[in-house]
């Protein structure tokens, strides 16, 4: 990686923003608190071509976007306003007609969504030189196509944050792959809410009570289904299964959610009032698994070719077993990492963490 400190000349990387939410807006607010860093040490100054959300695009005005012009963006939509609305906001038809528009050698394309709208651009992005960094989980889990598109883009496109926030688990892995070393297994627990209930079970607490809690404090969606169902975690575990090599689809990870289909159809507050339904069962998986010295974490495993997701028996002593809280961490085995694994823990949610992950990928694509 070539190092261009001191680079009194400087050097302009232009970017088009793809979200405008929470970790889009944090990375944003970053960007702009980092301007004299980036300048004194890499010579690097950021300039936006345009940022987007679902309605539209606010794009460069001419002479360029001052920082008192994108903290506006920004406090317009922390208002809740779209950028389509805003005074030099316009709706636009698709994410690849503003790469289209926009998009060029050097520019850095960041997909900071949550939608899987936004394949098409990343691939055209890639297709006219750009560079492209995901934040965004959705476009490496769709048919393997789209993934082998992004990821052999000879270097142009990182996407750390997918798994873990700002842990370096991509990396590590890239490293463990690109080295020759055989990984063997992997482990993880990849949601922070999730850890934070298994924390509570192990503590004695009844799983509808640590639900309730977590729910109350934020720590899950609005809908606590979408963390309990264990689709983000499983798309987590794609991507880094896909990253070993193996040829996966979403389809054939296994997921088993925390709660039974039955309550699929309620309503939020219909299902919390029926979670102390399932105290009972919960309580006695949590007495079996201490029967043979091990807690209940909820895990991503990946060995052999397979990739299941669900609630998972390990020993008290083993690192995921001694993992608290709402800190991710991963289990790397391999032909060199045994039997002790290479383990990466620490906080792996939350919009701060990401967006400076998705920060760092961004100055390192500038700086290889």
């Amino acid at each position: 990686m070539g190092n261009i400190a001191g680079n009194s000349a400087g050097q302009e990387k232009p970017l088009i923003l793809l979200g405008l939410g929470g970790v889009g807006r944090a990375l944003l607010s970053q960007i702009l608190e980092q301007r004299a860093l980036h300048g004194e040490r890499y010579g690097l100054r950021m300039r936006f071509l345009a940022v987007c959300d679902s309605s539209g695009a606010v794009e460069e005005p001419e002479g360029g976007f001052t920082e008192e012009s994108l903290a506006g963006v920004l406090q317009h939509k922390e208002a809740g306003s779209t950028l389509a609305s805003h005074p030099l906001g316009r709706s636009y038809r698709s994410p690849e007609a503003v790469v289209e528009e926009l998009g060029g050698p050097g520019t850095v394309v960041v997909d900071c969504t949550a939608s899987d709208g936004t394949a098409g651009a990343l691939l055209l992005a890639l297709e006219r030189g750009c560079q492209v960094v995901l934040a965004n989980k959705k476009p490496l889990t769709v048919v393997q196509d789209v993934y082998d598109g992004i990821s052999r883009s000879s270097g142009q496109a990182r996407w750390e944050t997918t798994v873990g926030a700002g842990l370096p688990v991509i990396a590590t892995l890239n490293r463990l792959v690109s080295s020759g070393d055989e990984i063997e297994r992997i482990a993880g627990s990849f949601s922070g809410t999730l850890g934070y209930v298994m924390t509570g079970l192990e503590a004695g607490r009844a799983y509808s009570e640590t639900v309730a809690e977590a729910y109350r404090l934020g720590y899950t969606e609005p809908d606590p289904r979408d963390d309990l169902g264990g689709v983000d975690v499983a798309r987590k575990a794609l991507i880094l299964a896909r990253g070993i090599g193996w040829r996966i689809e979403m389809e054939q990870v296994e997921v088993r959610g925390l709660y039974p289909e039955r309550m699929a159809g309620l309503s939020v507050d219909g299902f919390l009032a029926e979670l102390p339904s399932l105290d009972e069962e919960f309580r006695g998986q949590v007495a079996g698994a201490a029967l043979e010295g091990k807690v209940l974490r909820y895990a991503a495993t990946l060995s052999e070719g397979a990739c299941s997701v669900g609630l998972t028996a390990v020993a008290e002593d083993s690192p995921l077993g001694r993992l608290r809280g709402t800190d991710n961490l991963v289990e790397f085995y391999s032909r060199w990492y045994n039997p002790n694994p290479l383990v990466i823990q620490g906080r792996g949610a939350g919009v701060e963490a990401t967006a400076a992950g998705v920060l760092s990928d961004i100055v390192e694509l500038q700086l290889q």
